[in-house]
């Protein structure tokens, strides 16, 4: 190869090299639904963690929750599934907090920050907290090899998984003792459905 050529090579790869460190994922602004039909989740604090993460859209990277300047620890169980939000969606806020993306927790082995996968609803989760409900999508993937549990229905939850359901509730009511929680109720997969087409975007 001619020396300019091989130059003009090198210098085209270094430039893609240095343009593919700026290349992030834009999780948040993700397709809510999959050309499969599925329902999309990014994962933002895998289960077993006991310091939540949160997604950071205007520097697109996965951070620390913070509490009063300080990265939030969590002075309970470490989470029971892995919490995230379902992408392209935007809760608005009966209070003074900013808009959100829907919340999800996805029962399964642990998934990194940053994961994508397409998940089932099987329930959501009705919390109250400082007058204001809070929805939780639960779900569990699609992909039956991802499962640890394998239920197809709220009804098929509730029926075969009760004591899943009661360590849920019992896990989200206790889980910020400074933020007294309250349960409103569950409901089924087909308000799922509902809940993430009313906060698509």
């Amino acid at each position: 190869m001619h020396y300019s050529a091989l130059k003009t090579w090198q210098l085209s790869l270094l430039f893609l090299f240095v343009l593919c460190l700026g290349c992030t994922t834009d999780y948040q602004n993700l397709p809510a639904i999959t050309e499969t039909k599925h329902w999309q989740a990014v994962i933002e604090t895998p289960s077993g963690s006991t310091q939540p993460l949160v997604y950071d859209a205007q520097e697109k990277e996965f951070v620390p929750q913070l509490e009063a300047g300080q990265p939030r620890k969590l002075e309970f169980l470490p989470y029971p599934g892995n919490e995230g939000f379902i992408p392209s969606t935007l809760v608005d806020s009966t209070q003074s907090s900013p808009a959100a993306p829907l919340p999800v927790l996805v029962l399964c082995n642990q998934k990194e920050p940053g994961t994508v996968l397409e998940i089932l609803p099987v329930g959501v989760l009705v919390l109250e907290t400082d007058g204001e409900l809070r929805h939780v999508v639960v779900a569990v993937p699609a992909r039956p090899s991802e499962q640890t549990i394998s239920p197809n229905s709220y009804s098929d939850f509730s029926a075969r998984y009760p004591a899943v359901k009661s360590i849920l509730q019992q896990w989200y009511l206790n889980a910020d003792p400074r933020k007294p929680t309250h349960l409103m109720g569950w409901k089924d997969e087909m308000y799922a459905d509902k809940l993430i087409q009313q906060w698509v975007r």
